[in-house]
């Protein structure tokens, strides 16, 4: 079972103002029933501010009702109705040593996988829409001195990245061919 948030907090606020038993409250907060006895006599070292476990939906005023006329019952967290959404993720970080190698791989995948668009590029490499459009024109400013280099080899990304762009690209393209 998972723990509340701050726990000796919401045990603090579960003894102030509930008729719970130590054991309910430590089993609720995954406290030791003495560290329980110790938030409850003040004898505390750290100063704890009580969490109200119901402003923060982590319980129910009929959970804790139901507990305190049945002593051998236990508490249970409710899960929240609208968890925290997954953090955006971040653009890659490439090392300023293969920063330069970025157009070789850009012409890997427009030579070998021309199904790619631009945005699966960047994504792939790490690297702006400008810079491939450059590089698919030959206009890049090193247009002269780019090898075609695989990005797996180089580090730009990894073999299981291209395989699942590759797979989109052409399931992107399948029903453009049905349609015609």
């Amino acid at each position: 079972m998972t723990a509340p948030l701050m726990p000796k907090a919401t045990a603090l606020w579960l003894i102030e103002n509930t008729m719970l038993t130590f054991k309910q409250i430590a089993d609720f907060t995954g406290l030791h029933i003495l560290e329980i006895q110790t938030i409850a006599d003040g004898e505390s070292h750290v100063p704890v501010v009580p969490f109200d476990p119901l402003v923060n939906q982590q319980l129910t005023a009929d959970e804790i009702k139901r507990c305190e006329e049945d002593e051998t019952a236990k508490l249970i967290l409710m899960v929240p109705k609208n968890p925290l959404p997954n953090r955006k993720v971040s653009r890659k970080y490439t090392p300023v040593s293969k920063r330069s190698e970025r157009p070789d791989a850009i012409a890997w995948l427009l030579k070998n996988n021309p199904q790619l668009s631009v945005k699966q590029i960047t994504r792939l490499v790490g690297t702006t829409a400008k810079t491939v459009e450059s590089v698919k024109d030959r206009t890049h400013r090193n247009a002269a001195h780019i090898k075609p280099r695989c990005p797996v080899v180089l580090g730009l990304c990894k073999q299981s990245e291209l395989d699942a762009a590759m797979e989109k690209a052409t399931q992107d393209a399948q029903p453009k061919e049905t349609q015609a």
